[in-house]
């Protein structure tokens, strides 16, 4: 069991043009004003081996920024992020993927990516899509402990997106790895089943629930 602790606040820190200054007499804004803004985001979070926990809330919320503190709280030899992968733009998708042939076009496939044309062309020149899928289909295979994803799905069809956290939900539990995914797209939490949900409000409040009742009190 890991318990994972964010308490970080982002400060406004930029300079006033001319521009800019003008646009605060517009609206009555002082630079103290300004200054004073800050929200705090604060969360507590246990998480077992095999469990997901899924980072949700209303777009400029924070999502981004507890998914990116949460990171950095993980050794870097046990976490992986799917933006940090690169696309490599001089070898066949097939090819960037370790292991045997069978398993890696089993991965792939349960990464959404089971078409032979999609095998056989560069990952740089996919889809934002199946770049997305090509990702996640790396991450797992990594041997990292805890992947992490922003903008989960984001870049799916819907359809695509629930078959993809179904197939998470299987992995998560097969594997043993911790995934914090986060999002503002809700429609594939019944394929997804996360153990964790953390809501992100405009306001920086935080609220977590937990499936299971007990592990919120450990």
């Amino acid at each position: 069991m890991h318990t994972l602790n964010v308490n970080t606040s982002i400060q406004w820190n930029q300079t006033i043009s001319d521009r800019a200054a003008k646009l605060m007499r517009l609206f009555g804004l002082r630079l103290n004003r300004l200054k004073d803004q800050r929200l705090r985001h604060t969360c507590r979070l246990t998480l077992k081996p095999g469990q997901i926990c899924f980072i949700t809330g209303s777009s400029g919320a924070g999502k981004s920024v507890l998914l990116n503190a949460l990171y950095e709280q993980i050794r870097p030899s046990e976490r992986i992020r799917l933006e940090d992968i690169p696309l490599e733009h001089n070898a066949a998708l097939i090819d960037c993927v370790d292991g045997s042939l069978w398993n890696a076009t089993g991965m792939l496939s349960k990464a959404g990516l089971s078409d032979v044309f999609s095998m056989l062309n560069s990952p740089a020149v996919l889809s934002a899509g199946q770049q997305w899928r090509y990702r996640l289909a790396k991450a797992i295979m990594s041997g990292r402990r805890w992947i992490f994803a922003d903008e989960f799905t984001a870049s799916l069809d819907r359809i695509t997106a629930c078959v993809i956290a179904h197939n998470l939900r299987k992995l998560a539990v097969q594997t043993g790895k911790i995934f914090i995914l986060a999002s503002c797209h809700e429609d594939m939490l019944v394929e997804l089943q996360p153990d964790v949900i953390v809501i992100k409000y405009l306001n920086g409040t935080t609220r977590t629930i937990y499936k299971d009742k007990s592990q919120s009190r450990t």
